[in-house]
């Protein structure tokens, strides 16, 4: 799961929305990959840690104690924004919520890569001639996202989400 790391007060339904996404995911028994520092990717983390859920933080610099109270297992890359790119490749399905430059960044390369992206409240892209892309699932709420992105684990986008038999382990990164 991706998005941004300060949010606007205005923008505040997107920690709500990150929070429900990271319980959703934890339910399911998927494991909750971020870039392990605040806003969205904290409250993501927190929803997840209080649904009982694995959280895993790629942090930027070398501290693993920058990583938010709701990480698990924070790794400390040193990368900095190069990280963008190991949260991208660690996930099955990348959701964004809300969406700064850096979220955007992880989007791209997302869609680049070919894995599956989720926008909830995030951005919107055009081609230029100015037609949408569709290479990315908009969707308006967190269960929608969850739906989607389950269901592109199972090879189904716009399906249902896994079920308790459904096995295995998607890796769905937060911000």
């Amino acid at each position: 799961m991706v998005g941004p790391g300060q949010v606007d007060p205005a923008d505040a339904h997107h920690l709500l929305h990150a929070e429900a996404v990271g319980a959703g995911i934890a339910r399911r028994g998927a494991a909750l990959v971020c870039g392990g520092l605040g806003g969205v990717m904290e409250a993501a983390c927190r929803g997840a840690a209080g649904a009982g859920g694995l959280t895993v933080g790629l942090l930027p610099g070398e501290d693993r104690g920058a990583a938010n109270p709701y990480v698990r297992l924070p790794v400390a890359t040193g990368l900095g924004e190069l990280r963008n790119a190991l949260v991208v490749r660690t996930s099955d399905v990348l959701i964004a919520v809300g969406g700064a430059y850096g979220t955007l960044s992880e989007v791209a390369l997302a869609l680049r890569m070919g894995v599956v992206v989720v926008g909830l409240g995030s951005w919107g892209l055009l081609r230029p001639d100015g037609t949408p892309d569709m290479g990315m699932l908009l969707v308006g709420d967190p269960e929608e996202a969850l739906r989607c992105a389950f269901g592109a684990v199972e090879g189904n986008p716009g399906g249902s989400p896994r079920g308790e038999a459904g096995g295995g382990e998607a890796n769905i990164p937060v911000p």
